[in-house]
């Protein structure tokens, strides 16, 4: 072997060893995350309802990620994705071409800092530059998607596009009935799951898991999600791209 190719292959390798040392970072103490005391009242609130530290820990969000949050709205999540990718990362919160005052609002912290709004329609949510993206979240809002002039399978395509191989797709949403589809998702908000599972496996992404922890069984699934005398049913899913 020449010096030359010798010495590629060894700076091969060190890249190598650094980017899965890189992948392995410890997971930031979610609980103290929370706990921060520069957070909100209104995000202290909603964290009553939205189980966050079970689902930080099933994003399995670490210090230094690329992230994306689709339908981020206001920022709840954002907010939270920003403090566990910390400084060394950065979230691209999505949301459509009006953009969202909250959002603005938000952005003036500087917990922020790290984070890039990402004003787009649905379909094509990402820049040109967001790809090799770690995690992609998208969070009580897919089931909307089915009430706007929006290309679903577009967007499921242009979200496996902006991943990284292996990268992890995670969708959260209010229950609906089985064989509703989407059906009810402008009376009820809600959608089958059924039908997100499959819209997004046909965008080649592999089905990895659910998360339970918003499960409520007690739930009819018959009421507004909105204005439930119950706690929703809601799943949580885990895809990862090929």
């Amino acid at each position: 072997m020449k010096q030359r190719q010798f010495h590629s292959l060894i700076a091969m390798l060190v890249l190598t060893v650094l980017a899965g040392c890189a992948a392995l970072a410890p997971a930031p103490d979610y609980p103290a995350l929370l706990a921060s005391a520069d957070r909100g009242e209104a995000d202290r609130n909603t964290d009553k309802r939205r189980s966050p530290v079970d689902l930080l820990r099933f994003y399995d969000v670490r210090s230094g990620m690329t992230v994306a949050d689709i339908g981020a709205f206001g920022g709840y999540n954002a907010e939270l994705l920003a403090r566990a990718v910390g400084t060394a990362g950065r979230v691209y919160a999505h949301n459509p071409p009006a953009g969202n005052p909250r959002m603005a609002d938000r952005m003036k912290s500087p917990v922020m800092q790290n984070v890039v709004i990402a004003n787009r329609p649905f379909d094509d949510p990402l820049p040109p530059e967001a790809r090799n993206i770690d995690l992609v979240v998208f969070n009580f809002a897919y089931h909307d998607t089915a009430n706007m002039d929006i290309d679903r399978a577009k967007m499921n395509r242009a979200i496996f596009t902006a991943l990284k191989s292996g990268g992890t797709y995670i969708v959260a949403d209010h229950s609906g009935r089985a064989g509703t589809g989407t059906a009810e998702t402008k009376t009820l908000h809600r959608i089958d799951e059924a039908t997100v599972r499959s819209e997004v496996q046909a965008a080649g992404f592999r089905f990895v898991s659910e998360g339970g922890f918003l499960r409520n069984p007690q739930d009819p699934r018959t009421a507004p999600s909105g204005k439930n005398s119950v706690p929703n049913d809601e799943f949580v899913l885990k895809f990862v791209k090929p």
